[in-house]
């Protein structure tokens, strides 16, 4: 029973640490993304990738990189682009982008897991539009891309371009600051069911999980083992998705996870299919049939989980020519004192701050003003289950932290 407690209320601090080492990341980036959103429309965004192809892929991409990282803001913005006539794979090459290419997820990667997983993130996300171009220019799905975009419809959505303002007018503007405070505060109730169940998650994984469990899992990893042969690679960015799918958190929630399963001796290719894999689960598979019907999102589940396992090999392969494979010894998050006076507490002190300023200037001084983004349909019941667990997650974290400073 002591040893129940004592691994309780490591796991709860291990939780509450993560999301410590990580606050200044989320609000920094959640901040640019909300700002991004209001300045910069999807307007413009159509009319530019409804050109040529290689001009759609290029701008779909870069559109991408400059969204919101949330799986299901992403999902639809892909989807009003493809219906305002983007092509559908500069459409796939934006979704691609907005989930592996933004700001604030290389951020939360560089403070878990370091500058390799940050440089694979961002190459690997250039590779999984370059295969998923590849496979679609082969399997030339022009039926299955006809019949989605009928399925969608034609309706024109009233979309606020305010393109009579110049950019530096639309900057000084205090009601353009309350729609980022708006959209700021719809990223995090987009996301922090997510983020509560992913790092409480990470912590029980750290303290309860032994590492004979990700060996079985993991063909042949621990024990500081990183001579894979291809085979057990192959077998690790395959797992990687299984346990994506089970541990469905979304992408942001995930990385403290990916950190673990590394410093448990994963390999450098499973981590990045691990965290490539937030587009290949249950609940975006659904909300894509709803948008396109089952056999283009069964299509699309296919082409990125193809894309997914290509690029992951690329990776590995490419880093360990260079010599650049990380090692599993660099990851000591569940070992490390996580409050201490040092840059990370002032950074955490300073957006604290700058997210009280926008929660007053959006949710109480210019409380009347509206601004939402389109989000994609989500099952009711996977969010109240996600809401619940959520709940129980505080829950578990409040008892753990009790035992381990008052008893």
């Amino acid at each position: 029973m002591n040893t129940f407690l004592q691994d309780w209320s490591q796991a709860a601090y291990t939780s509450v640490g993560f999301f410590w080492m990580a606050i200044w990341a989320f609000v920094l980036g959640y901040l640019i993304s909300s700002m991004i959103q209001v300045f910069v429309t999807e307007k413009k965004m159509q009319k530019a990738m409804g050109a040529q192809e290689g001009k759609g892929v290029l701008l779909g991409s870069i559109f991408g990189l400059i969204s919101s990282s949330c799986s299901f803001a992403a999902l639809a913005t892909t989807k009003s682009l493809f219906k305002k006539g983007a092509s559908f794979i500069a459409s796939i090459a934006f979704l691609l982008a907005s989930t592996n290419l933004v700001i604030e997820l290389g951020i939360i990667i560089s403070i878990f897991l370091g500058w390799q997983f940050v440089v694979g993130e961002y190459i690997g996300g250039v590779l999984l539009i370059l295969i998923s171009w590849l496979l679609i220019k082969i399997f030339n799905p022009k039926k299955l891309i006809e019949k989605a975009r009928k399925n969608l419809g034609n309706d024109d959505e009233d979309m606020d371009d305010d393109g009579s303002k110049s950019f530096v007018q639309k900057i000084k503007s205090e009601e353009n600051w309350a729609k980022v405070s708006k959209q700021y505060g719809m990223e995090w109730k987009m996301v922090w069911k997510d983020v509560t169940v992913g790092f409480t998650i990470a912590g029980i994984v750290a303290a309860f999980v032994p590492d004979s469990f990700f060996q079985t899992l993991f063909i042949n990893s621990g024990s500081g083992n990183t001579d894979f042969s291809f085979l057990e690679i192959l077998e690790h960015i395959i797992v990687g998705p299984v346990v994506a799918f089970i541990t469905f958190i979304g992408s942001m929630g995930n990385i403290p996870l990916a950190a673990l399963l590394f410093g448990k001796g994963v390999s450098f290719a499973g981590v990045m299919a691990f965290i490539f894999s937030d587009l290949v689960v249950f609940p975006v598979l659904r909300i894509n049939a709803k948008y396109y019907g089952w056999k283009m999102a069964l299509f699309i589940l296919l082409l990125l989980f193809v894309s997914l396992i290509g690029a992951s090999l690329l990776l590995h392969y490419g880093f360990d020519l260079f010599g650049a494979l990380p090692d599993p010894s660099q990851v000591h998050i569940q070992d490390q004192k996580y409050f201490k006076i040092n840059y990370t507490f002032f950074l955490n002190i300073g957006f604290l701050l700058i997210s009280g300023y926008l929660i007053y200037l959006g949710f109480f001084k210019k409380k009347d003003m509206m601004y939402m983004k389109e989000m994609a349909p989500k099952s009711k019941l996977l969010e109240k289950i996600l809401k619940y667990a959520a709940l129980a997650c505080y829950v578990w974290l409040a008892g753990g932290l009790i035992i381990k400073f008052f008893l």
